[in-house]
C-alpha cells in the first residue's frame, strides 16, 4: 500500500482525530499501512515524526494534549500519563515545564525516551482498583493514583494544592466546602475570620474571570498569589488584564502575597478594612463600629 488512496487518508484521519493529531506505527499497521505507505507520506509531509514510532497526522503544529498523546503512544501497550503531567491534564496542577511523565506496566523496553519521563510499575495494570482510565481521550492515571505518586517528586504545599483541586472538581471526595482552592485561600479565610471582616464570596465568576474572593456590596475584589511564584509571561499579563477588567467592572482589587499573610498580617488586615470601609472595622465596647 504505496499510494495515497482517498480511502486510506481517511483511515488515517479517523485514527489521528481520536488521538489530538498523532498515530503510533502499530496503530498504523493495524489499519493496513505498510512500511513504504508510511515512508511515502514522512517523506509528502503527510505525517510527521513526534517521538520513534509516533506521528503527527497533517501538521506537527504545538497543542499540549497532542504531546501528551504523543509521550504515551511512544511508551507501549498500557502506559498512561502520571504524575505533573497527569495533574496537568486533570486540572489539579499548572503544567510543568520539562520532560512528559508516563507510567507503563511494563518492566522492560527502553529506559530513556527523548522528552519523556518514564516511570515503570506493574501495578499500573495488576491493582485490584483501576490505577488508569481515559480523560480527553488520553489514558491517564486515575486522580487517586495521580496525588499518590505526586507523593514522590513534588512538595507537600503542591500536593495539598492537588488534593484541594481533586476536591473541588469532585474527582475525590470532598472534605470541607469552603470553596478555597489552595491553602493559600484558606489562609486568608482564616485571617478574614480571626479579624472579624466580614467574610467574602469564594472563588466566584466576574465577567470573563474567576475571582478569588469577592465583597460585592463593597465593591472589593481580592487575588492572593505566591511571592515569586513564576507562572510565565502568559499568566502575568492574564493576571494584569484581570486586574484592568475589574476596575473597569467598579470593583478595587487588592493582592496579597503568602509573605505578606505570614509577616505583615496586620498591614493586610489594615489594608483590606480601608478597601472595606466601617463596615469592616473592629466592634467598640458595647457592639458600636468605631469610627476613624
Amino acid at each position: 500500500m504505496s499510494d495515497f488512496r482517498a480511502n486510506d487518508d481517511a483511515v488515517l484521519a479517523e485514527i489521528a482525530a481520536r488521538q489530538h493529531g498523532v498515530v503510533s506505527v502499530a496503530q498504523l499497521r493495524a489499519a493496513g499501512f505498510d512500511k513504504h505507505a508510511v515512508h511515502n507520506r514522512v517523506r509528502a509531509g503527510r505525517l510527521h515524526r513526534v517521538h520513534q514510532r509516533v506521528y503527527a497526522v497533517g501538521h506537527n503544529g504545538p497543542s499540549q494534549r497532542r504531546r501528551w498523546m504523543a509521550a504515551v503512544l511512544a511508551c507501549g501497550d498500557g502506559a498512561a500519563l502520571s504524575h505533573t503531567s497527569a495533574a496537568a491534564l486533570w486540572g489539579l496542577l499548572r503544567p510543568f515545564r520539562g520532560p512528559i511523565q508516563v507510567t507503563s506496566p511494563s518492566l522492560n523496553g527502553r529506559a530513556r525516551r527523548r522528552g519523556i519521563a518514564l516511570h515503570r510499575s506493574a501495578s499500573l495494570a495488576t491493582a485490584t482498583v483501576p490505577q488508569a482510565t481515559h480523560r480527553d481521550g488520553i489514558p491517564v492515571t486515575t486522580p487517586r493514583r495521580t496525588i499518590a505518586d505526586l507523593r514522590t517528586i513534588v512538595t507537600p504545599d503542591l500536593v495539598r494544592r492537588a488534593i484541594r483541586q481533586a476536591e473541588i472538581r469532585g474527582l475525590i471526595d470532598a472534605r470541607r466546602s469552603d470553596r478555597t482552592r489552595s491553602d493559600l485561600e484558606r489562609d486568608f479565610l482564616s485571617l478574614c475570620r480571626r479579624h472579624s471582616i466580614p467574610p467574602p464570596e469564594v472563588n466566584v465568576r466576574i465577567g470573563r474571570w474567576t475571582v478569588d474572593f469577592v465583597w460585592r456590596g463593597q465593591r472589593v475584589a481580592v487575588e492572593t498569589d505566591f511571592f515569586g511564584y513564576h507562572r510565565g509571561s502568559v499568566a502575568f499579563e492574564d493576571d494584569h488584564q484581570r486586574d484592568l477588567d475589574l476596575r473597569a467592572a467598579g470593583f478595587a482589587v487588592r493582592r496579597y502575597t503568602d509573605r505578606q499573610l505570614d509577616n505583615a498580617a496586620d498591614d493586610v488586615v489594615a489594608d483590606l478594612r480601608r478597601a472595606l470601609g466601617p463596615d469592616a472595622r473592629p466592634a467598640a465596647p458595647g457592639g458600636r463600629t468605631r469610627r476613624s
